[in-house]
């Protein structure tokens, strides 16, 4: 997300959906007066409400805007006579269908697979859903907030306070710490057979006690016949794409354990390894697909060389020489920097163990599940606690 202001001067012709000023007379692309256009109807926008059902939830001001959506802060209050009854109202963060992609079939389709994958998720370093709404024209994602910052952004402080080709930008310990929460989440979702697809740091949030949530799930499971709606570009992050991704081929969970890979590079370097100021969009693509990565001890003195060796199979071309799984990857990390065996490490692994169980509790027509409600629970708490500052 970015902290850009979105803007509502913008309505969709009712005949060819073409985007349209409030200003104009006519569509510039059918010439449809706008005299003859169906009156808009109000948009979601502060101040307004969304009722969910079993609670209505407040939108406060425009925090920020993605390539999919709006992001409001708000309140969720929970209706004293329904399922939630009793609980205390709390900030939620609300994301918007983009008003310039209002009536994109395609645009309407991410953004319901993200509120399914996030449906179906229940883990600490993942971001809570909480509902799916649809206010007259226009869909709402009711998300936990968060309150941090994007690791990009702490990527970003390291950087200007480190010094090109010396001690890690950020140091070991503190990358281990956002990486292993970043795998935790990565391993519960592959175990659920879902695929993030855009795994970056500004879709790594950091809260202030140092807790990482995954987000923005708005292209996840895309299928690859869907690839020929966006230009022939395959969705995602050209920086951070695996080369089967680039290249629209089937992907599997190693794709994303690729874009982690980058992801700790980048915590550790400062920089990605196939992106550089004269390289455009189809450059940094292009390189993924064809370059090798550079030695992390190239870049970090003090990087140890079986860093180079981690990294290479990391970001192997072909996914059959990768990592197998993001705890074999993590693994593979901490052994190369004889990190402890922590607690906190040791709870992710049991969460991914049995993350489809959980998943399934509560659900009708399951077999009696393998774990309760107060043991999945005790499964998060484990996780949240060895990770809080």
């Amino acid at each position: 997300m970015t902290e850009n202001r979105y803007r509502s001067d913008v309505a969709v012709c009712a005949r060819c959906r073409s985007i349209i000023q409030d200003s104009a007379r006519f569509c510039p692309q059918c010439g449809v007066p706008l005299s003859q256009q169906p009156k808009l109807q109000s948009r979601v926008e502060a101040g307004g409400q969304l009722d969910i059902g079993w609670g209505t939830v407040v939108i406060g001001d425009a925090i920020g805007e993605g390539g999919m959506g709006i992001v409001y802060r708000g309140w969720l209050y929970y209706d004293p006579k329904g399922q939630h009854a009793g609980k205390a109202a709390h900030p939620v963060a609300i994301k918007v269908l983009h008003p310039l992609l209002r009536g994109r079939e395609r645009a309407r389709h991410l953004f319901l697979r993200e509120a399914t994958a996030l449906a179906r998720l229940s883990h600490p370093n993942i971001v809570q859903f909480f509902a799916l709404t649809q206010h007259l024209e226009q869909l709402a994602l009711v998300m936990e907030l968060v309150e941090g910052q994007p690791l990009n952004r702490l990527i970003e402080q390291h950087v200007r306070g480190s010094h090109p080709g010396g001690i890690p930008c950020m140091p070991f310990m503190r990358a281990w710490h956002y990486f292993s929460q970043l795998l935790g989440a990565l391993a519960a979702i592959h175990e659920l057979s879902i695929i993030h697809r855009d795994v970056k740091p500004s879709n790594v949030l950091v809260r202030t006690d140092g807790v990482v949530k995954l987000t923005d799930f708005g292209i996840a499971r895309v299928p690859a016949d869907e690839v020929k709606n966006t230009g022939g570009m395959a969705p995602g992050t050209g920086a951070y794409m695996a080369p089967e991704q680039v290249l629209a081929r089937d992907l599997d969970p190693r794709t994303d354990l690729y874009s982690a890979a980058i992801v700790l590079f980048e915590m550790l370097t400062g920089v990605t390894p196939f992106d550089s100021p004269e390289r455009n969009e189809v450059m940094i693509r292009t390189a993924q697909v064809e370059d090798p990565p550079a030695a992390i001890t190239r870049l970090v003195r003090q990087a140890p060389t079986v860093l180079d060796v981690l990294m290479a199979r990391a970001l192997a071309k072909d996914p059959m020489h990768r990592f197998g799984s993001a705890i074999e990857l993590g693994e593979g990390f901490r052994s190369a920097l004889s990190i402890p065996d922590g607690v906190g490490w040791r709870a992710q692994q049991r969460l991914a163990q049995h993350a489809k169980a959980i998943s399934q509790i509560g659900l009708p027509a399951q077999p009696a599940p393998e774990m309760s409600a107060v043991q999945a629970e005790q499964l998060r708490t484990d996780v949240m606690r060895a990770y809080q500052a």
